[in-house]
């Protein structure tokens, strides 16, 4: 009994001293796993809010993007702290990163296409084919843009509809942009018959085109014979005006053409008005 007493007493003794060791052991993986967060969590805020300001400073960087890759930084600290911290207490850290890796290749290819008008956003982002307020149209979208997000870009119509468009779209087909430019042209085409004298109605048009202020002056007002009829020609006022006037310059000039010849005009019919 005493034999069986002694051993039970040391037995107890060589577990305590083994779990001493291990509290030890495991206290201070725990307080340097803990350290290593709060480090890691100030360092994460501190580089996103790093990225955010030096971004926003760069010339045509849109702070969507500049939120964006901010972001990325700040989680990408974040996950290489909490591989160290399970390094921390022995984890095969390797397999970790393998899972993670084959983790994300799953759920790029599940999310294939979002990832898709993620990068395209990117783009639109960075080379900035349009911008907010500007008036578009593609094949398949018209309208004018209201803001131009990561995954979609969202529109106005000319009716006033609200539109969404998937970044993709937009980056896969040619962007006819009506805002950017400082100045338009534009052509409004008269037929004038025989019986009358070409240079005097020339003479008109272009009286005309001058008494419009918003009407640029360089490059001024031309017109031309654009065709002859057997008992007609022809003529094409041709005239600049600025983007944000363009509309209404060419309602009004389409008005006093007709008044003035009392005819019905030709050429091309302008474009919807943007919505404002």
């Amino acid at each position: 009994m005493e034999q069986q007493a002694t051993e039970i007493i040391v037995a107890s003794r060589a577990a305590l001293t083994q779990a001493s060791a291990l509290a030890v052991q495991y206290s201070f993986s725990i307080l340097g796993a803990l350290v290593l967060l709060v480090l890691g969590w100030f360092l994460s805020r501190l580089l996103h809010r790093w990225a955010l300001s030096g971004l926003s400073h760069v010339r045509g960087i849109d702070m969507t993007l500049a939120h964006f890759f901010a972001n990325i930084l700040r989680y990408a600290v974040l996950i290489l702290v909490f591989v160290t911290v399970l390094g921390q207490f022995g984890v095969q850290t390797a397999s970790i990163i393998a899972a993670l890796g084959a983790a994300g290749l799953a759920i790029g290819l599940a999310l294939q296409g979002t990832l898709q008008n993620i990068a395209a956003g990117i783009m639109l982002l960075v080379l900035r084919p349009f911008r907010v307020g500007e008036y578009i149209e593609t094949k398949d979208v018209t309208g004018t843009i209201t803001e131009v997000g990561l995954f979609a870009t969202e529109l106005r119509t000319s009716d006033g509809l609200y539109r969404l468009a998937p970044n993709s779209t937009l980056w896969n087909t040619p962007v006819t942009n009506y805002s950017r430019e400082r100045t338009r042209k534009h052509d409004l085409q008269v037929t004038v018959p025989d019986n009358r004298d070409i240079d005097d109605e020339i003479d008109r048009l272009l009286d005309i085109a001058r008494e419009d202020p918003t009407i640029e002056s360089a490059p001024a007002p031309q017109v031309f014979i654009d065709s002859l009829g057997e008992s007609s020609a022809t003529l094409t006022l041709r005239y600049w005006v600025s983007t944000p006037q363009w509309f209404r310059t060419t309602r009004e000039m389409n008005r006093r053409v007709r008044i003035a010849f009392g005819q019905k005009l030709g050429g091309p019919e302008p474009e919807p008005a943007p919505a404002e």
